[in-house]
């Protein structure tokens, strides 16, 4: 691919890049990094560029005209200011995305949507933006992703590691052209794309028809809904791992497993609630091995469970050698598992063994507990939570049911 992009040279080249920013309620040290990083990668690019910066406080707007004034961009790179309500991510990239509307980008434009805390590597414009001439089918492509975490070692450490594990599962979508989200911090989208009020109404005010919770609206998972959008409308997704970016990470809580559950909580409810409906797409739209992958997901939850289920009630029964067995089984797999990330690239730590357990076991118990409460949602960044305003019985009625359901899906599995 990358010969193929050579031969083509400055003819896979976009007509035009618009490069959009969403802040809200980020430090002034990070917003800073992020849009100088940003400016500076206009600048270096060298093609004709509009930075989009959909922002809601005022501070914001002063903070990044001082970078402006800094860096003096040439005539090429221009500056778009959209100021919003602070009423979440998802109406600041539909805000966004009409704004570019309205500059009237031709087919052969593409559209960057950052977020306000993520710092471009030097080259990303560069590496990404081409491969929509390669692959006419297209639609949406992510990008490779470190990390730099403000919170302890383990903390830091799970980051890192879920990143790791992030690339190998990317590379491997990628190649069926079926990767399965459109990552927040950045993805680069075909303008034609952001520009097409459907996707911008799947984006701005998705939701699910639940047979038993009802219909409830989309807080969060944006980058899910983005993806959906792309495979409904028949478009392709890829990934490109040469591409990196850097983010800074701010964990909800002090404590590791305060703030991983809370992390947990709101990744695996996006995930299942995008589950069921792009199930629901077919493995002709999907393709067989995509479908597998997102079968998985509902399975996984309980598969990942079943080994230290065993071993408790097999150690009962007959003998704690069962479950020093197990555990020695699982501290040699995920020693050997930690070891295979090298390939991604990204550094290992020592503590990855037991923090891959870690995920294993209460990610499982998270993503049980989320699957039966979907409509559920909450920021960690900030204290927003969906409010349905339902009828008292309803909402009894929707807590009992998943309580319900939650031990009877737990007993049968026990």
């Amino acid at each position: 691919y990358k010969r193929r992009l050579r031969k083509l040279g400055s003819a896979a080249d976009p007509s035009h890049v618009y490069l959009m920013v969403t802040s809200f309620r980020i430090d002034a040290l990070t917003t800073s990094m992020v849009y100088r990083s940003v400016i500076e990668e206009a600048i270096a690019c060298e093609l004709p560029t509009t930075v989009v910066c959909s922002i809601v406080e005022l501070s914001d707007e002063v903070l990044i005209k001082q970078q402006w004034q800094k860096l003096n961009p040439p005539a090429r790179v221009k500056l778009d200011f959209v100021r919003i309500p602070g009423t979440g991510k998802r109406d600041g990239l539909a805000h966004g995305f009409r704004a570019i509307s309205r500059h009237m980008p031709d087919d052969e434009s593409v559209v960057a949507v950052i977020d306000g805390d993520t710092v471009l590597e030097p080259g990303v414009v560069k590496a990404t933006v081409p491969w929509f001439k390669l692959f006419a089918n297209v639609g949406g492509l992510t990008t490779n992703e470190f990390c730099e975490v403000q919170g302890g070692y383990i903390m830091s450490q799970w980051h890192k590691l879920r990143f790791a594990q992030r690339h190998i599962n990317m590379c491997s979508m990628a190649l069926s052209k079926r990767v399965l989200t459109m990552t927040g911090r950045m993805s680069v989208f075909r303008a034609s794309v952001v520009t097409d009020p459907a996707f911008i109404a799947d984006v701005e005010s998705d939701h699910l028809d639940h047979w038993r919770l009802g219909r409830f609206q989309f807080l969060t998972g944006d980058d899910k809904s983005s993806w959906y959008s792309l495979m409904r409308l028949g478009y392709d997704t890829f990934y490109v791992p040469d591409a990196a970016i850097n983010t800074v990470e701010h964990p909800p809580e002090k404590s590791f497993i305060k703030a991983s559950r809370k992390l947990m909580f709101r990744w695996y409810g996006n995930n299942l609630r995008q589950n069921s409906r792009a199930l629901g797409l077919g493995i002709r739209r999907l393709g067989l091995f995509t479908s597998v992958v997102l079968f998985d997901q509902r399975v996984s939850m309980w598969t990942s469970l079943l080994g230290l289920t065993v071993a408790v009630i097999a150690s009962l029964k007959f003998g704690a050698k069962f479950l020093l067995a197990y555990l020695l089984w699982i501290g040699l797999t995920r020693l050997i598992l930690t070891i295979m990330l090298l390939c991604s690239g990204h550094k290992i730590g020592p503590a990855y063994p037991v923090i891959l357990y870690y995920n294993q076991i209460v990610g499982a118990l998270m993503k049980i507990y989320v699957f039966f409460r979907l409509d559920r949602q909450s920021w960690t960044r900030q204290p927003t939570a969906l409010k349905r305003d339902l009828a008292s019985f309803q909402q009894w009625f929707n807590t009992w049911s998943s309580r319900t359901m939650t031990f009877s899906a737990a007993s049968i599995f026990v």
